[in-house]
């Protein structure tokens, strides 16, 4: 499971929201994924009281394109005062890529000091997971340097990398976390065929 935190606000410098340059394809495609935080976007569509949108756009692609489901019940997660007004709204979301079972907000005795709530959240338990729980398989990694192993190992490597173009001075910020995550696939196929695989079974 994988749960990834989220701010969604501008750099000081550049005033850029850094989240709209997220490849959320990526982020989002592990097959259990929660995303949750502050999204500073307020909206009808998860806050029925709601009369001023904004910020919301990218949120609502967000959801719609990995088909998220929103866990928040249109509570206020957010209490704020300026100039003398006090307001609410529901900027702390919950989403997720299976069913959100339960999702509520804790109660005073579990205050941070923040202006926003402690919120807290089950999700359906995913069936590989539990699997995967009740069988821990680890990779003995050491074995991989020595003979065969680590000689078979390098020339699986190669094989996969040959047609991989080399990066240079020139290539862009996409090219780079493309890269980066073809490392990441290639590394676990050569661990997965090569390493000789252990069991951890818990006493």
């Amino acid at each position: 499971m994988r749960i990834v935190n989220m701010y969604y606000q501008r750099d000081t410098q550049s005033a850029a929201r850094l989240t709209r340059k997220l490849h959320w394809q990526r982020v989002m495609r592990q097959r259990t994924t929660d995303l949750a935080g502050d999204f500073n976007a307020p909206s009808s569509r998860w806050d029925p009281r709601c009369q001023v949108q904004w910020n919301d756009a990218l949120c609502a692609e967000v959801i719609d394109k990995n088909g998220l489901e929103v866990g928040n019940d249109g509570q206020p997660t957010h209490y704020w005062t300026r100039e003398d007004h006090d307001g609410e709204s529901v900027i702390g979301l919950t989403l997720a890529n299976r069913p959100i079972t339960k999702w509520f907000i804790l109660e005073d005795d579990h205050t941070t000091g923040s202006d926003h709530n402690v919120i807290q959240w089950e999700v359906e338990a995913d069936r590989q997971e539990v699997t995967d729980h009740e069988r821990v398989v680890g990779l003995d990694i050491a074995a991989m340097t020595e003979g065969d192993v680590a000689a078979g190992a390098e020339t699986l490597w190669a094989e996969l990398a040959k047609e991989r173009a080399h990066l240079d001075a020139e290539c862009t910020e996409e090219k780079v976390e493309q890269e980066a995550a073809w490392c990441q696939e290639a590394t676990s196929s050569v661990l997965n065929a090569m390493a000789k695989k252990i069991k951890i079974c818990t006493k």
